[in-house]
């Protein structure tokens, strides 16, 4: 029967010898008790016998696996072409008619090729009467049935095992492209609320601002849709939503990018690190009379991609721990879900109010950088 998909070459190889060894040695072992004197004068007929159970053996195993890959192999084109779901094997019918024709060929093959090695002239199910081909056959269907049933049983389980992980990676998907969805918008209303209050107070800078956005919005519309783009792609957006809200606070705003050039291609999600930079701004520098400096940063640690936003503003409301993890701002809660649905729990976000005597919020991201690969070239961005 066709192996589980998830086993290489050699593990398959060595499989099928140790069952084609226990096999023989358990079929030889029963003839070799049926002979009388076995190690004594009838000892090359022990030999003969144990060479024919290899050959009977090796022949049967051959023919069915050959049998039944052909027929799933033809079930699977035809469900193709009708763009149905390909099988892992062909099902209970043709699987039992698969071990009755070849273990009906691959024991006469042996038997012929036996007759060539030792000069014997065994009869096999082919050339003898109906009931020496039924004896055969019923002790050659005994092991072959018993493994079929038990690789059946276990590509079955494989089976549901893949759809159940398929399933789940298809609802972390949608998780993923919801959590984006509900996160453009808000970032976009935001800024066209600052914009609101800009175009009383200044129309030229308005307009400035205006061209900035849509900009903005144009460079982000392709990496919003990916699943993933490289890290110097997310500081580039950042750039530009910089530029963006310089337009409004001027001076006020001091951003500083720390990329280093190693990091540059690593994929991580599209717009992780906005809402970030969003709130620093927003609940950070904007209150702030004199502004601040807002540093975003990357580096590598202990085997982790960090992720930094530092803000020397007012702070958060993060006085402790426990109401760090009940935050129920928007962009955070989306951050966070984000990294829990496509990277589990070896990835976080967390918040640190910084003391004097430089006040302010540092925003922390670890991501496993052995759950980071890099992007296709065809789908990158």
């Amino acid at each position: 029967m066709p192996s589980p998909a998830s086993m290489n070459w050699p593990q398959i190889l060595l499989r099928q010898a140790l069952i084609i060894a226990g096999i023989t040695l358990f079929m030889g072992l029963l003839l070799t008790v049926q002979t009388p004197d076995p190690l004594g004068r009838n000892w090359d007929r022990t030999q003969r016998q144990w060479l024919y159970c290899f050959l009977i053996t090796v022949g049967c195993s051959l023919m069915i696996q050959l049998l039944a890959r052909a027929s799933t192999a033809l079930i699977n084109l035809r469900r193709t072409r009708r763009g149905q779901d390909t099988l892992p094997w062909p099902g209970w019918p043709l699987s039992l008619v698969c071990l009755v024709l070849g273990t009906l060929l691959g024991y006469s093959l042996a038997v012929e090729l036996g007759n060539s090695l030792t000069g014997e002239k065994v009869l096999g199910p082919l050339r003898s009467d109906l009931r020496s081909t039924l004896g055969m056959l019923g002790m050659s269907l005994l092991p072959g049935l018993a493994l079929t049933i038990y690789f059946v049983g276990r590509g079955q389980v494989e089976a549901a095992r893949n759809q159940a992980l398929n399933a789940e990676r298809l609802a972390a998907e949608n998780q993923l492209r919801l959590l984006e969805s509900q996160l453009e918008p808000h970032m976009l209303f935001n800024t066209l609320a600052n914009l609101r209050v800009l175009i009383g107070m200044d129309a030229a800078r308005a307009q400035s601002m205006l061209d900035h956005l849509i900009a903005f919005l144009r460079a982000t519309l392709n990496a919003s849709r990916s699943g993933s783009h490289p890290l110097r792609e997310e500081f580039a957006r950042l750039r530009d939503y910089l530029a963006l809200m310089q337009v409004r606070m001027g001076s006020r705003l001091q951003p500083q990018l720390d990329l280093p050039a190693e990091l540059t291609e690593l994929p991580v999600p599209p717009l992780l690190l906005q809402p970030l930079v969003e709130n620093a701004i927003k609940h950070g520098l904007e209150p702030a009379i004199a502004g601040g400096l807002l540093r975003i940063s990357a580096r590598q640690e202990n085997g982790q991609l960090i992720l930094e936003v530092l803000d020397h503003g007012v702070g958060l409301s993060v006085a402790n721990p426990a109401t760090e993890a009940e935050s129920t701002r928007f962009g955070l809660h989306q951050v966070r879900a984000r990294l829990a649905t496509q990277f589990g729990p070896a990835a976080g976000l967390s918040l640190l109010k910084l003391d004097a005597p430089a006040h302010g919020t540092l925003a922390h991201i670890h991501l496993p950088l052995t759950s980071l690969t890099r992007p296709d070239p065809d789908t990158a961005p």
